[in-house]
């Protein structure tokens, strides 16, 4: 088994036939086939159910397409990455990004790297923090822009910015409070709009102030928390840099009283991958961007 059997696999199940797939490779069938049947005694297994007008691929087959499409990919960042080594500055960055981070202030951030560095481009993964460390451990993306809490084991982790967690919502929620701070009290009275990740923490300081934390949303994207805030249907909890979503002049905000809500940006990478040259630009301009703020 080699790449080119896998890039003939992948293309026979991506275009639905055999003489698709040979066009496509500008080769003729019969070779085409030929590999096919190598490829299936090698494993032992069948992986088409070969039919008149087109093919389906058995469990064993939907199993290789999966890992032959990670192979083929990481082989594809590999040669890239090599390419990016000989030649500096030049080249992709693979990044991962929260929603709350890549929707504000990411890009003031890319913005004025790419003036500095136009030659680099981006390819950027958008998930939860959950999500990007897997694709961190996959190899799949270079960098991840994530906020805390998450688990650090296995990462290498850079602090950019730490800022409080706020109470936003419409002025008919949030006018009678005079204080520039909500207190925890304040806030249970309230229909809270709640992004997920804060529902632990948010629960912890509840519970030492012997209240219960009963949100009217709960949801797995800070945009969805700004959108539904903004729509006047309750008070979303939201880090500071994120009131930049909201689009309706009645939306007020204000302060948690608790010294433990609060949020940190940090760009973290796996401890034992290869780190480009890019990478390694993009991380010194964000750690002096982090140095003037």
């Amino acid at each position: 088994m080699d790449f080119k059997q896998l890039t003939y696999f992948i293309t026979v199940v991506n275009e639905g036939t055999i003489s698709a797939a040979a066009k496509k490779l500008h080769m003729t069938q019969p070779p085409l086939s030929t590999q096919l049947r190598l490829l299936e005694d090698e494993v032992g297994c069948l992986l088409f159910e070969r039919g008149p007008r087109s093919i389906q691929l058995t469990d064993a087959g939907r199993m290789m397409y999966s890992r032959a499409s990670t192979l083929l990919h990481m082989s594809s960042l590999m040669k890239d990455e090599l390419q990016e080594y000989r030649h500096g500055s030049h080249g992709t960055l693979r990044l991962g990004i929260v929603s709350s981070v890549g929707s504000t202030l990411f890009c003031q951030w890319f913005r004025e790297f790419h003036e500095s560095h136009p030659d680099i481009r981006f390819e950027i993964s958008e998930a939860d923090t959950y999500q990007l460390l897997e694709k961190l451990r996959g190899g799949l993306i270079e960098l991840a822009i994530v906020r805390t809490p998450f688990p650090a084991g296995d990462f290498h982790c850079i602090p950019l910015k730490k800022e409080p967690i706020l109470a936003a919502g419409h002025r008919s929620f949030l006018e009678q409070i005079s204080s520039d701070k909500i207190t925890l009290q304040e806030l249970s009275r309230l229909p809270l709009i709640l992004y997920r990740r804060w529902e632990g923490i948010l629960e912890e300081a509840f519970h030492s102030a012997d209240l219960e934390l009963s949100p009217f949303c709960k949801n797995d994207d800070a945009r969805t928390t700004a959108f539904w805030t903004d729509a006047g249907l309750g008070v979303g909890i939201l880090p500071a840099s994120t009131m930049t979503l909201f689009r309706h002049e009645d939306i007020i905000w204000k302060q948690i009283d608790d010294e433990r809500l609060t949020s940190s940006i940090s760009v973290i990478r796996s401890k034992n991958a290869y780190l480009s040259a890019i990478a390694r630009i993009f991380i010194e301009y964000l750690q002096s961007w982090s140095e003037q703020e």
